[in-house]
């Protein structure tokens, strides 16, 4: 699928989507294609190459908070890295090279190849895609595994845990990151006046605890990098407003400079190495941090339902499920009430013990239902845009203060209890 990027770097949002799918549609026949030689020699063809790379890297290593820390202490830290056979292998090994860190790539899948031999889809969401690299990892003792989609701009981690490597989910990377990025700038005196975090309406609220912890402001936006790049550009319009710093979405996508204004895994990969170097200076694991973060504003589990429509008839159905939905929400999902129903196609709010509805969500309308729990827990629905499914996101979560042994079981009995009440939905 190709994206449309505007004037600002970021993909086309409502109306120059439309306005362009317009002027397309009114093309009656196409003209003669020319040859590149021809289109070079017009100046509607431009090759870019070194010019552009160059200024990228440098831009991604002054992104760097602690570059001492680099300096003092890259050499120790063994990084493995796939790029699934994408275009990630260039930036990623040489900026982490620069920076000192050692980096073996998986050696079967550094090259492109849009066949992707050796995955059956190239992903690091997935558990499969990652598997090379997680083998080589066992192999070389290596103290943090990276994976880049094919266009390099999603990124998944795993971390040693007990002679044994645990994937970490977008989520948790996300609330990694977010703690990294905003508690060193505060810690380095360069957290600006109005820090601004952003998020997708589907990614955890662990993040938003995180960046608030931090005296940040969280906004949240519809699913799609290009809702945070619009909201950038709002940023930058009115002076003296929020200046963004970080933000992402579960499905592995992160943000950390504005002069990208989409997912950018290069970037997030090298603050993603800084950051379990400084854990490990101060005697911490990744993960050992992870659950530091946990016990301090509570356990979070995520865990998402696809459900598939196909056919004709199978769109019918989707539209149906979600209008019962709307037209009868659930009183209670995994045995816990729901409290409040948020309508993203209408923009309302529903307090459900006072049947109040108020229009107040100020984002473009879309077929999202979100019902929040009296635990704190919330289940999302949403139809995907791309394929005859609706998605169910189902968030758990538990106050502070609790162990991992304490949390783990209240989240599973939470999540199975739900997924049972959503699979009652299905016909």
């Amino acid at each position: 699928m190709d994206k449309v990027y505007w004037n600002d770097g970021g993909q086309v949002t409502p109306p120059h989507d439309t306005g362009i799918i317009r002027e397309v549609l009114a093309v009656k026949e196409t003209g003669r294609i020319l040859p590149d030689e021809e289109l070079e020699s017009r100046g509607l063809l431009v090759r870019i190459d070194r010019e552009v790379d160059e200024a990228y890297a440098a831009m991604v290593r002054k992104l760097v908070l602690r570059p001492d820390l680099f300096r003092e202490r890259g050499r120790d830290l063994k990084v493995v890295y796939t790029p699934l056979h994408g275009t990630g292998t260039f930036f990623v090994e040489s900026i982490l090279a620069d920076l000192g860190v050692q980096v073996r790539t998986v050696p079967e899948q550094r090259e492109p190849d849009g066949n992707f031999p050796t995955v059956p889809f190239p992903n690091p969401e997935e558990s499969s895609a990652m598997a090379m690299a997680l083998k080589l990892a066992a192999q070389t003792k290596a103290d943090l595994v990276m994976g880049t989609d094919p266009d390099a701009d999603r990124l998944g981690i795993a971390v040693p845990r007990d002679g044994d490597f645990v994937l970490v989910t977008g989520n948790q990377l996300g609330a990694l990151l977010a703690d990294y990025i905003f508690s060193s700038r505060k810690e380095l005196g360069s957290l600006p006046p109005k820090p601004a975090f952003v998020k997708t309406i589907v990614t955890t609220e662990l993040q938003r605890k995180i960046a608030e912890a931090n005296g940040a402001v969280c906004f949240d936006v519809l699913t799609g990098f290009k809702y945070i790049a619009e909201l950038i550009r709002s940023f930058e319009s009115a002076p003296g407003g929020h200046q963004y710093l970080f933000g992402g979405e579960e499905s592995y996508g992160y943000l950390i400079s504005t002069q990208v204004r989409d997912k950018d895994a290069v970037s997030a990969a090298v603050l993603t190495a800084e950051m379990a170097l400084y854990h490990r200076s101060r005697g911490k694991t990744v993960l050992e941090h992870l659950h530091e973060l946990y016990e301090k504003h509570g356990w979070y589990r995520e865990e998402q339902i696809s459900k598939g429509f196909p056919g004709e008839a199978g769109s019918k159905m989707m539209s149906d499920l979600m209008s019962r939905l709307r037209q009868s929400p659930p009183a209670r999902l995994g045995g816990v009430a729901v409290t409040t129903v948020k309508d993203y196609k209408d923009g309302t709010t529903l307090d459900v013990r006072t049947s109040r509805r108020e229009k107040n969500i100020d984002l473009p309308s879309s077929n999202v239902l979100q019902f929040l729990l009296e635990s704190g827990s919330i289940v999302s629905a949403r139809p995907s845009g791309t394929e005859p499914k609706i998605k169910f996101y189902i968030s758990s979560c538990t106050g502070p203060g609790l162990t991992e042994r304490e949390a783990l079981p209240i989240l599973d009995k939470e999540i199975e209890a739900i997924r049972g009440d959503l699979e009652a939905f299905f016909p």
